[in-house]
């Protein structure tokens, strides 16, 4: 499965990053770790410290906050591996940021640019709609827009991945991989 596109969801600590760099590590290809984080405090320095812990040191790591697309682009390759980590860290940066018109246009290029990448693709993402309807407009868009993205996203992967309490339930594609 050379080339081929997952997306994997699921709550904090649910695993979903562990799987993730597994599944970049049986690939047996170079591997390019995309890392959309910022640090805004010391609790945020702590989580990027304990991933970068946990990330092989033959991989190559790039943090891009905000044009995930343009990077996506420019790295992606036949027999090579791309590991996003995460969308909804990305979708959070875009929508907080200060220009109004980087959410449509980073949103929209990510989105068309996805289908035409060659190789290994996995994304990974926090499913956070499984609650009550949050107060306040900003986290209800928030929720909406990450919805909204994780359904067109799957549509275009051959595989998805559900994590819950470290078990993966595969949800599109079956396990093989």
């Amino acid at each position: 499965m050379t080339d081929s596109k997952t997306l994997i969801l699921g709550g904090v600590r649910s695993g979903k990053s562990r799987l993730a760099e597994r599944l970049a590590t049986q690939s047996h290809l170079p591997v390019t770790y995309i890392a959309t984080a910022t640090i805004e405090d010391a609790e945020m320095q702590a989580r990027i410290e304990l991933h970068r812990a946990n990330r092989s040191a033959h991989w190559q790591l790039i943090e891009e906050p905000l044009q995930l697309a343009t990077v996506l682009n420019q790295l992606a390759a036949e027999n090579h591996c791309l590991l996003v980590d995460c969308l909804t860290l990305w979708l959070t940066n875009l929508l907080l940021h200060q220009d109004g018109t980087l959410f449509e246009h980073e949103h929209a290029a990510f989105l068309s640019v996805l289908p035409t990448l060659p190789g290994r693709i996995i994304l990974v993402s926090n499913e956070t709609n499984m609650g009550v309807i949050p107060m306040g407009e900003l986290s209800r868009r928030y929720c909406d827009e990450a919805g909204r993205l994780h359904q067109l996203v799957a549509q275009q992967c051959e595989q998805v991945i559900l994590m819950i309490a470290g078990l993966p339930h595969y949800l599109k594609g079956g396990s093989g991989g």
